[in-house]
């Protein structure tokens, strides 16, 4: 899709006119800036906002330019935009630091691997650069709300073009949310009403792995209607399982095949054989009957009935790395390399984003700065190269910085990183360790726990290599700590895929390797903080695991319950997680 800059003047001409005799300065516009692909205007304001292009309530754009064309898929682009909603929400609009200029150069970098002119995100700080313009900030600022975070006209609002409405994209849940539920949706949940055999035995053969109720009804029967209400809320509130209501005065050959004699009469199915077969209109039979058939068809899972606190309340908050260090010394033992322009970009905006707010600091041109990764910095020699990797953790801190590298077209920069950390025959311990902190830091952004678990990604994979590898340095524990917080966030991604999606996100072989090194490092680790992320990523990874699967066997031939239990320093979490491996 081709992206092109809106630019608009929300002083309608009045800056050129008036800048001069009252800052000192010339100031051409005040600019508001919008993104514009697939037809439809993204801009930040009152939040997040969309509209049809050109019909906000800005008027007539000064200026269209073309930022270029992005082939990422409008799935990654809404995730990336629902974690941008986190930064720019409508409390957080400020005209001179955190505007829409702002969240444009923001969403320009992700789209086209670049930001907006500099004569645009530079404006607020010429302006502040000048007496007047300190002097009068708050009444500017305040004076532009009505006209920043007004409203799009209703008739502006997009519909439905497969993209999200100005709507959606401020007060619906996250597009990665609705995703999950997209994923997971029955193809029932509601009654369905049939009235001839050959629909029903359809129905039926559709239904072969799941629970269906048929109810025999009959216009003229009044103690049906006593049913109607429950059996509507049962079809209701459980969609994985089929609900047939049949009128026989309708279908007679249907009726001829079951037998029907009287109504109402019901008939369970589980999985395609029969179950029970019951008269009478008694609303509080018909719930018990049909949870009954319910839980005969999906027994509940055996973790159900185990009391696991730490795993059914407890954080999965990803653990990151977010200290920053000295930053002038970390470029000074990069040498000349540490003048390099991309290296000191990052620099300079990890400098800004810890020095204050956050949302102040403009993202850097991340798309050379990944380029830069990928090829300079593995010219640097390797007792060196753990500070360009350690700057760019920094940068990873910052949900930005990682959902853009989540979404990298071609060789993606942090599997790079990763591999040539594998591929080292004698790699440092401070390269090791920073390598590991950087992948966990790719957990701040939603984007790129989504990519990392989609079916064939092959970092997730790699990450385990990584785990595994590092878990073997026996000579520091800072290490092993490390490699175990990466595996806890790993391992509750997992989780969450396989409880939301009713899927494995990690593949049975990878998991069995991921398992396997977990309880190999138990088995002898000393240090109580490694123990408890070791226990805690072991314990999410069988958490709920299927029931029959490959990991289950693997946990009772290494008999994974015991090691578990002999681990030491974490006595009533080791207790806990054991009681999953039973």
């Amino acid at each position: 899709m081709e992206v092109q800059l809106y630019v608009y003047d929300l002083t309608h001409g009045m800056a050129r006119s008036m800048s001069r005799p009252l800052l000192g300065i010339q100031i051409d516009a005040v600019y508001h800036t919008s993104l514009v692909f697939g037809n439809i205007e993204y801009f930040f304001g009152a939040g997040i906002q969309t509209c049809r292009p050109g019909l906000s309530h800005h008027g007539e754009p000064m200026d269209k330019i073309k930022m270029g064309v992005t082939h990422l898929p409008i799935e990654t682009i809404l995730e990336y935009l629902d974690s941008l909603k986190q930064i720019y929400t409508p409390e957080s609009y400020d005209l001179f630091a955190h505007n829409c200029n702002n969240f444009t150069n923001d969403f320009g970098m992700f789209l086209v691997g670049k930001g907006i002119p500099d004569h645009i995100t530079g404006l607020p700080r010429r302006v502040l650069d000048t007496p007047f313009g300190q002097m009068l900030k708050p009444q500017l600022d305040a004076s532009m709300r009505a006209v920043t975070q007004a409203p799009v006209p209703e008739q502006s609002i997009p519909k439905s073009n497969g993209v999200a409405s100005s709507q959606t994209l401020q007060s619906t849940p996250s597009s990665s949310a609705n995703r999950n539920s997209a994923n997971s949706v029955s193809p029932y949940g509601q009654v369905i009403n049939v009235t001839s055999l050959s629909s029903l035995e359809t129905h039926l053969k559709t239904a072969s792995s799941t629970a269906a109720t048929i109810f025999f009804t009959s216009s003229t029967c009044a103690p049906c209607k006593l049913a109607y209400p429950t059996f509507d809320i049962l079809a209701e509130d459980h969609p994985n399982a089929l609900f047939i209501k049949i009128d026989i005065n309708v279908a007679h050959e249907i009726a001829s095949r079951y037998q029907i004699r009287a109504t109402p009469t019901f008939m369970t199915f589980c999985k395609s054989n029969k179950s029970e077969e019951w008269q009478g209109a008694d609303p509080s039979v018909l719930k018990a009957n049909v949870e009954r058939l319910l839980q005969q068809t999906f027994p509940p899972h055996p973790h159900s009935l185990i009391k696991a606190p730490t795993f059914q309340v407890g954080s999965m908050k990803p653990v990151t790395f977010t200290k920053i260090p000295p930053l002038d010394k970390l470029m000074a033992k990069l040498g000349p390399a540490g003048k390099q322009p991309e290296l000191t970009d990052l620099k300079s905006f990890i400098e800004k984003r810890a020095s204050g707010d956050r949302m102040d600091a403009p993202l850097p041109n991340l798309h050379n700065i990944g380029q830069a990764f990928r090829t300079k910095i593995f010219t640097l020699p390797s007792e060196v190269r753990f500070a360009a990797i350690d700057l760019l953790r920094c940068g990873m801190v910052d949900s930005r910085v990682s959902g853009f590298f989540a979404a990298e077209s071609g060789t993606s920069t942090i599997p790079l990183l990763l591999n040539q950390l594998q591929e080292l025959q004698d790699c440092p311990h401070n390269l090791r360790l920073v390598t590991i902190h950087l992948a966990a830091n790719i957990f701040t952004s939603p984007l790129y726990i989504t990519e990392l678990l989609k079916q064939g990604n092959t970092l997730a994979p790699l990450l385990v290599q990584v785990i595994a590898s590092s878990l073997l340095d026996n000579a520091h524990p800072t290490t092993r700590v490390a490699a175990a917080s990466l595996a806890f966030n790993l391992s509750v991604a997992n989780y969450r895929v396989r409880r939301e999606e009713n899927r494995e996100a990690l593949s049975e072989e990878v998991q069995l390797e991921f398992a396997a090194a977990l309880l190999e490092t138990l088995s002898t680790e000393e240090s109580a903080d490694a123990t408890k992320a070791l226990l805690l990523a072991f314990g999410y990874l069988v958490y709920y695991s299927p029931v029959d699967g490959e990991l289950k066997s693997l946990c009772q031939a290494l008999d994974a319950a015991k090691t578990v239990r002999d681990s030491k320093g974490q006595a009533a979490l080791a207790k806990e997680v054991a009681s999953l491996c039973d």
